[in-house]
C-alpha cells in the first residue's frame, strides 16, 4: 500500500486513501449497490462519475488493497471488483458519515434511508451486514455478483430505499 506520510496521525493516514472525491463513492456503491462491474459503476453513479477517473479510482483501490478483481466467467470481457476486508470494515464509518449527513445536510428521503436504518440498526446491525458482505464479496464473489449468493441486510435496505423512491415517485406523479 502506497499512502503519503505526512505524519503517523491515524486521521491523516485515512485521508491520505480515502479522502479524495470519489473513493468512497466507488466503495459505496459496490457496497449498497452491488454494482460489480466497470459498467455498472459507471452508468448507476448518482454521481456521475467519468470513465476516466472511475478507472484511476479502481485501479487505486486495488493498489491499496480495498478491492479486489476477477474476470467475470460469464464474460470473457468483463471483471468482477470485490470488496476486501478493510473496505467491509468501512460499514461502522459510512453508517456514521450518513448519520452525520442526515443531521447536517440538506439529503434527500430516498438517499438517506439506508443511513437511517444504520444509524438505528447501531453496531449489531453493522455486524451482520460485514458478515454477510464477506459472505458475497470474499467467499463467493461470483455468487455475490450474479446473485445467487445475497445479503438480507442488503435487501432490507434496498427494499427500503425503493420504496421511498417509489412513494416519491408516486407523489411526484
Amino acid at each position: 500500500m502506497e499512502i503519503e506520510l505526512r505524519s503517523g496521525c491515524p486521521i491523516n493516514l485515512t485521508m491520505e486513501v480515502l479522502g479524495d472525491r470519489w473513493s468512497l463513492i466507488i466503495i459505496r456503491d459496490i457496497m449498497f449497490g452491488n454494482r460489480r462491474h466497470f459498467r455498472d459503476l459507471l452508468n448507476h453513479s448518482e454521481e456521475g462519475i467519468a470513465s476516466n477517473i472511475l478507472a484511476a479510482r479502481l485501479k487505486r483501490l486495488l493498489s491499496l488493497g480495498f478491492i479486489s478483481k476477477r474476470d467475470d466467467p460469464s464474460h470473457s470481457q468483463k471483471a468482477i471488483y470485490s470488496l476486501t476486508e478493510p473496505a467491509i470494515q468501512l460499514v461502522p464509518l459510512f453508517a456514521m458519515i450518513g448519520a452525520w449527513g442526515r443531521r447536517h445536510l440538506p439529503v434527500s428521503e430516498d438517499l438517506s434511508i439506508r443511513a437511517e436504518l444504520l444509524e438505528e440498526g447501531g453496531q449489531p446491525l453493522w455486524n451482520e451486514f460485514m458478515e454477510d458482505l464477506r459472505q458475497i464479496h470474499i467467499v463467493d464473489p461470483i455468487g455475490g455478483a450474479n446473485g445467487t449468493v445475497t445479503s438480507p441486510v442488503l435487501a432490507r435496505l434496498t427494499a427500503a430505499f425503493l420504496e421511498v423512491r417509489g412513494r416519491m415517485a408516486a407523489g411526484a406523479a
